[in-house]
Formats: structure tokens, sequence, C-alpha cells
């Protein structure tokens, strides 16, 4: 099954480049393809490019040279309108779900804003699709009416996958998503992230330091060390038989 209206990846970067302006080059010529259905790690040191690159790929930081394709489609050169409807095919799901929703606003505002503004839905239906989608990451619909304090660190973090799928992304990007969840908590998050991408046949990009979250959860992964895309292969292939020294000692610090 291919993703909608497109036979293009989901994801396609070619010789990426980004410089910030107090570290200096950041990115240094990446490469990459995810397909449909498909989840690749990010996986690295912490300073290695992994959130730079996250961070582009949702046009939050541009490039200097090089290229993101989403569906088929460049999405640095992108303005106004363009960007915005380019925008509901990639969402992100971000490390701190209580820093990620906005505590003023009640839950079903929370996960229908998106629907409202990008969609433009609105009334009865607006309030029908959040109730679907509360629903859709095991919460209630009558949680429409609480308000994130409410709410636990991981049912906060339920509330923002809600959110990152009420547009229907062909691309989501998972920013350590369970990184400051209790531990028994995150396999159950992890495992509804991929249940929900197989339902909706995403493409997901995987941002993590845990090696073993990434063999777990993704199809690939793509070892950065230095800014650069240094493995980049089938996950079980990664942790059994690295080949670079950056990928040996991320599979050491996991044992």
């Amino acid at each position: 099954m291919i993703g909608p209206a497109t036979q293009s990846p989901a994801l396609l970067i070619a010789n990426l480049v980004v410089d910030l302006p107090r570290t200096g080059r950041v990115l240094d010529g990446v490469n990459l393809q995810v397909d449909h259905g498909e989840t690749v790690a990010l996986v690295g040191a912490s300073g290695c490019g992994k959130t730079t690159l996250a961070r582009t790929i949702l046009a939050l930081q541009q490039p200097v040279s090089g290229t993101v394709h989403i569906d088929g489609q460049p999405i640095h050169d992108l303005r106004g309108d363009a960007l915005q409807g380019c925008r509901r095919r990639m969402q992100a799901i971000f490390q701190d779900p209580g820093g990620s929703l906005n505590g003023r606003m009640q839950v079903g505002t929370i996960v229908g804003e998106p629907l409202e503004v990008l969609r433009g839905v609105k009334g009865p239906e607006l309030v029908e699709r959040t109730a679907q989608l509360l629903l859709s990451v095991g919460l209630s619909p009558d949680d429409a009416n609480r308000w994130p304090h409410q709410f636990s660190g991981g049912q906060k973090q339920r509330i923002a996958i809600a959110r990152a799928l009420s547009v229907e992304p062909s691309l989501l990007i998972c920013d350590e998503p369970t990184s400051a969840l209790d531990v028994s908590v995150q396999a159950k998050i992890l495992n509804l992230l991929m249940d929900l991408q197989q339902e909706r046949n995403m493409a997901m990009v995987m941002v993590t330091h845990d090696l073993a979250v990434a063999v777990r959860t993704c199809d690939r992964i793509a070892v950065m060390d230095h800014g650069r895309i240094v493995e980049d292969r089938p996950a079980r292939a990664i942790a059994d038989t690295p080949e670079h020294a950056a990928t040996a000692s991320l599979v050491a610090a996991s044992h």
C-alpha cells in the first residue's frame, strides 16, 4: 500500500547541509529515504545532529544546501499556503509531553486545533472527529473537557499523539517520545505508536538515543555521527553486526 496520492517516498533527503550560528556545521551531507509504512530510527551520541535533522525535516530549520522532499514535494522553498498545505503531511511528537501541550486549552481544543486550522473542520464534525481521535489513543471522549494538568505523563503523550494524527499525516517525526516517561509507561506508548503507524500506513522517523528502543520498534536504523549518517541498515543487522565505530559504541553502551 502506497501513501495517499503519491508513488514517491514519504521522505527523501538528499545532500542536506545545515549550519547553526554558534555551532557551525551540524549536518554535513545527509541522505535518507523513508517509505510509506516504514519506521526508521535516527540514533547517535548527543550532539551528533539528530534533533537538528528532525527540525529541518519539519521545516523549522533552513538548510544551507540540499533538499528535503515530503511525498515528492521539496519543502524548503515553500511559503504561505503552500507551506501550510505541506505541514498537513508531516507532524511531530516531542520529548516532553507536558511542555508540548498548551495548559490554557482543554484537551478537546488541543486535539482538534490542527483539524480546524489546517483542514477547516468545524462544529459537530470537529467534536465527533476529536472524540474518535481520543478513542484511538486509548482515552475517553469525555477527556475532551479536561485540562492537561489533570493527566499523567503517559496520558499527556497520548494526547500529543492524538493531536499529531488529527490531520492524517504521511510522515510522523517522533523526537525521543518516551524518554521523559516512567519505564512502566514507555512500552505502552511505543506499542501504541507502532499500532497506529501500521493501521495508518504512515512513515515514521524515531529520534532516540536508546538503541534497544530502535531495534524493537523500527525497520531500519540510521546511525548519525558528526553530522553524517554513517550506517543505514535493517535494525537487527545494525545491532548484531555494527560496521562503524560509532555504531559499535552504541551497541556496547546498550549491553
